[in-house]
């Protein structure tokens, strides 16, 4: 999968895929993507991907603010299961996009998303959109429902 399929799933929720921003540098990464768009890294609504294994495994994706990172007993008080990310690897199987353009948008069937409260703060978030030169703005509510949440958890802390 890649920018065509969040692209497309950003039409199906009724979001118009040309508000994706694709730049000529990357924006893999939290601080990059920030330098990007010319904002605070914070607005960056990083996707943080876990296996919760079992039977059949399940797969996470948390979307959480640029700003900060996995409390592991929340995660766990939450999830009742360990903080285990995905390796590098592993996401663009598992989740469908490749490390630096995860997103929660346009992922394999069965995967489960979550926003962390640490997003709330902000009324536009930027997450990326399927490849590691890209981002689109989006409110919280277009956040919602462009990812199909499953909920908002709270399983992060300041970094």
């Amino acid at each position: 999968m890649s920018i065509e399929k969040a692209k497309a799933a950003l039409a199906a929720r009724g979001i118009d895929p040309a508000r994706v921003r694709e730049f000529d540098v990357s924006s893999a990464t939290v601080a990059l993507a920030a330098q990007a768009l010319g904002c605070e890294e914070a607005r960056i609504a990083k996707s943080l991907a876990f296996r919760i294994p079992g039977e059949t495994d399940r797969i996470l994706l948390v979307i959480a603010a640029g700003d900060v990172k996995v409390d592991n007993a929340k995660y766990k008080a939450r999830f009742q299961a360990k903080a285990r990310m995905l390796g590098r690897g592993e996401a663009a199987d598992c989740v469908g996009h490749a490390v630096g353009g995860v997103c929660p948008f346009g992922v394999k069937e069965g995967v489960e998303v979550y926003l962390d409260e640490s997003l709330r703060r902000f009324e536009t978030v930027f997450p990326a959109a399927g490849s590691a030169n890209s981002a689109v703005e989006l409110s919280i509510p277009e956040l919602e429902t462009a990812s199909a949440a499953l909920g908002w958890v709270d399983v992060c802390r300041e970094a």
